[in-house]
């Protein structure tokens, strides 16, 4: 039975073989999810290497959380490792419910060793697939797993119904401890080591040492459709990902239904997800699924390929599969057209509710620089900043210091545009603009439309950065390479069916514009999802103001939630 959950397939009666713990009412009503996550550390073996790893029940990666719009779910986490953990609740909104989002120092103080905490939370409005994963330090290098949304009892999905199901869940292996290099990393002021292993739901796949136990193997039988949910749960790559002689149909990314479109490889960023049908219509073999990065810009990655295996019914091991044809590891153009081609699918039943006025425009450009670190290898270390300003976690949550009004825990004066302009995509910059630290957020009201121009710059190097909003969706109403033209691009932007989502991709020496409803009241985290970039500064938060009454204010938090 443990052998099926981790193959991931499963029917509706899975849920009681993969630590499923709640009940289910009727089918008219909504029901309570329970669950219980144990922090334990457990020894795992990968690439000959054997080590003790951060989990959640034991399981690497943890157990995935099945649901149905309309449920209430509770999961209670009790901490029994050496550190302190939070869990994020990724793409979920958690609507006026901030302190279930999870996030270390933002919305809530860790769960500290021994302790526990249970993250109380409704799913409204949302069907698909989400993910979870630890939020403080570099846990989520093991701390992961996968969120399923399933649609009302009795609602079908806008697209062919499949034969099967699995989730698919791409990450990044260690062969050390990654705190401890993580840590010395940061006190010689460089960039910790790339990962040594991509993973599919945890292996490497037979292409890397000592891993042929270690690969994914999933069975299909000829003819019939499969919904894969796959998830990007590495710590800092992009990642293609392909299955070998089969086409790919991407229904839905960040539990947004799309306009369905064939392609021979997907491109998905670090917190992202994306669903899509496969159908089982090739000659009947052994075919590598595969995960290998994308980079178009001068930065050392790991560039080894996991792989997996899509294995037809009665098909013999012994039969050597064969790999896609993933693009380049540096090709810019698929990954523009990938991206464009990604449109909400906005019928009456899901509708793409698009802010067509604005009322407060955001420019926010990204850069790195060094700042002196006298006790590091080269005196000076990395900072990353928004707006020339590297963000400085507090000591207390964010929302706690909102909610009780806290004085000197953080200031709402986070510019709405850099102070000072320059061509952001020129030559190379090694110059200080003046890029400072603080805990600095920017205060949104209450139900306004906002829209937010993400802008890469060549501050050291430019780089492709995937930036998550906590608490809502958003649509990506236009991207573009170099820079953002506020005279001439906003007549180009997408505001019929542009890609609703929760983590979006600014292109390597380019920009990306967003737009959304704040309609969420609470302090919601903004940040690059490339772990390394977030520890050097590129992150902050948006304060929403409660709105008029009761239903349009902050939650109280709840009575376990974790001492500062």
């Amino acid at each position: 039975m443990a052998s099926s959950c981790r193959n991931r397939l499963f029917s509706g009666l899975l849920f009681l073989c993969c630590g499923f713990l709640g009940f289910i009412t009727s089918p008219a009503e909504a029901a309570i999810k329970k669950y219980q996550f144990d922090v334990q550390v457990k020894n795992v073996s990968r690439l000959c290497h054997a080590k003790p790893i951060v989990t959640i029940n034991g399981r690497f990666p943890g157990p995935t959380i099945y649901v149905r719009e309309g449920d209430r779910v509770l999961i209670n986490v009790t901490n029994h490792a050496q550190y302190n953990m939070s869990i994020h609740w990724h793409g979920l909104k958690q609507y006026r419910n901030g302190w279930a989002d999870g996030p270390a120092y933002v919305t809530q103080c860790p769960i500290q060793t021994g302790s526990s905490y249970t993250y109380d939370f409704n799913v409204t409005g949302q069907r698909g697939t989400l993910w979870w994963h630890a939020h403080i330090l570099w846990l989520r290098a093991t701390v992961y797993g996968a969120i399923v949304i399933l649609p009302k009892p009795g609602t079908p999905f806008p697209f062919p119904q499949p034969y099967r199901e699995a989730e698919i869940i791409l990450g990044e292996w260690w062969n050390g401890n990654v705190e401890e290099f993580v840590n010395k990393a940061n006190n010689l002021g460089l960039p910790p080591n790339s990962s040594d292993a991509h993973t599919i739901n945890g292996k490497p796949g037979p292409l890397f040492p000592c891993s042929e136990k270690h690969t994914f193997s999933m069975e299909a039988e000829q003819g019939k459709t499969y919904l894969l949910r796959i998830i990007n749960a590495a710590l800092n790559d992009e990642l293609f990902f392909g299955i070998a002689g089969h086409n790919l149909t991407v229904v839905e990314v960040d539990a947004v239904y799309t306009k369905p479109f064939t392609t021979e490889a997907i491109l998905i960023a670090p917190g992202q997800t994306t669903n899509i049908l496969v159908q089982a219509n090739q000659a009947s073999g052994r075919y590598f699924m595969a995960a290998r990065p994308f980079m178009d810009a001068p930065v050392a990655i790991d560039n080894k390929t996991a792989t997996g295996i899509f294995q037809y019914r009665g098909i013999p091991n012994t039969v050597l599969p064969s790999l896609p044809q993933l693009p380049a590891s540096n090709d810019t153009a698929f990954a523009l057209s990938y991206n464009k081609k990604l449109k909400s699918l906005n019928t009456p039943n899901f509708p793409a509710n698009v802010p067509l006025k604005v009322d407060r425009k955001l420019f926010y450009i990204i850069g790195f620089g060094k700042e002196s670190c006298p006790t590091c290898l080269n005196g000076t270390r990395f900072v990353a900043s928004l707006n020339n300003i590297s963000f400085e976690m507090p000591q207390v949550g964010l929302l706690q210091a909102h909610y009780f009004n806290l004085k000197g825990v953080f200031k709402t004066d986070f510019p709405d545009r850099p102070q000072t302009s320059f061509n952001y995509t020129g030559a190379p910059l090694t110059a200080n603009l003046g890029t400072s630290t603080g805990t600095r957020l920017s205060k949104i009201a209450f139900n306004s439309t906002v829209e937010l121009v993400l802008q890469d710059t060549n501050l050291l190097t430019v780089e492709s950065h995937p930036f998550h909003l906590h608490g809502y969706n958003f649509f990506v109403v236009g991207t573009g390479i170099g820079n953002f033209d506020p005279a001439k691009d906003p007549a180009k932007y997408n505001l019929v069916d542009p890609v609703e989502r929760n983590t979006v991709g600014v292109p390597t020496g380019g920009w990306t514009a967003i737009r959304f409803r704040a309609d969420n009241p609470g302090v919601w985290f903004m940040h690059c999802h490339l772990e390394l970039h977030t520890g050097w500064g590129l992150k902050t938060a948006f304060v929403v103001e409660d709105g008029p009454g009761s239903d349009h204010s902050v939650l109280p938090p709840p009575k376990d939630l974790p001492p500062c």
